[in-house]
């Protein structure tokens, strides 16, 4: 069982808007969730800042975090590892 709990993985949905004026969840839009980052889109730096926001909001590490598709647009699918998706979606839109 504890193999089972470890090896959970959430693939979310996420809209990323760069340039706000904070880092923050902003609700669903869509059916992806909001995200803005106060991060610009140059050098990787808002797919950084994404990273470090869900982990911090997710309670998990960066390195269980990765886009898994979308590094070079708004719309992004993220591979996160440890949690469900309903749990991930309960925490980031609370």
């Amino acid at each position: 069982m504890a193999a089972a709990a470890s090896s959970k993985t959430a693939l979310l949905d996420v809209r990323v808007i760069p340039r706000s004026p904070r880092t923050r969840a902003d609700g669903m839009r869509a059916g992806a969730i909001l995200i803005r980052l106060s991060a610009a889109p140059v050098d990787g730096a808002a797919n950084a800042a994404l990273i470090e926001f869900l982990a911090g909001a997710l309670g998990l590490h960066k390195r269980n975090i990765r886009i898994v598709s979308g590094e070079k647009s708004r719309d992004k699918r993220v591979a996160v590892t440890g949690i469900d998706t309903s749990e991930a979606l309960t925490r980031l839109l609370r």
